[in-house]
């Protein structure tokens, strides 16, 4: 089996990652498993922690009056899962739920906060990758609301 360090470095979200840094990470981190149906996260519920997806599907969920969960996006192996352990009030904004099996590296947010701190070239790393995630959701969001909203009289 594939440990942590390998799994870790050569996930897409970090696989440019200077070594050193990896090696940072790595005491924040663990191999995890979600079976289909579990939930990785609920929303409004405290954000401790963001996923690398290794393998399976997750699907990310916002709850919407008078229309219930809405389904806006979908993330399978090499992408990445959670940006709200980075923000204050540290809350998921969104229902992220297994849709297959999945299996993911774990890393705690308050662990790799401490660590940017720490080494503020690692938190610049990071959050230069988190900005493309939060892009990438907005994004998503954005065209699953326009899909929704804006349908042809």
């Amino acid at each position: 089996m594939e440990s942590l360090k390998e799994a870790l470095s050569s996930h897409p979200f970090v696989v440019d990652l200077d070594p050193y840094h990896v090696e940072m990470l790595i005491s924040c981190g663990k191999s995890t498993r979600f079976e289909r149906g579990e939930y990785l996260a609920r929303e409004g519920e405290p954000a401790d922690a963001f996923y690398l997806i290794e393998s399976g599907k997750v699907i990310l969920e916002i709850h919407a009056p008078h229309h219930g969960a809405m389904v806006v996006d979908k993330l399978g192996a090499g992408d990445a899962l959670g940006w709200s352990w980075l923000v204050g009030p540290h809350r998921w904004h969104s229902d992220a739920r297994a849709a297959e099996p999945v299996n993911a590296i774990v890393l705690d947010g308050r662990c790799v906060r401490t660590k940017c701190e720490l080494d503020h070239e690692l938190g610049y790393q990071l959050l230069k990758r988190f900005s493309m995630l939060l892009e990438h959701r907005l994004e998503a969001t954005r065209s699953r609301v326009v899909e929704l909203y804006c349908v042809p009289a």
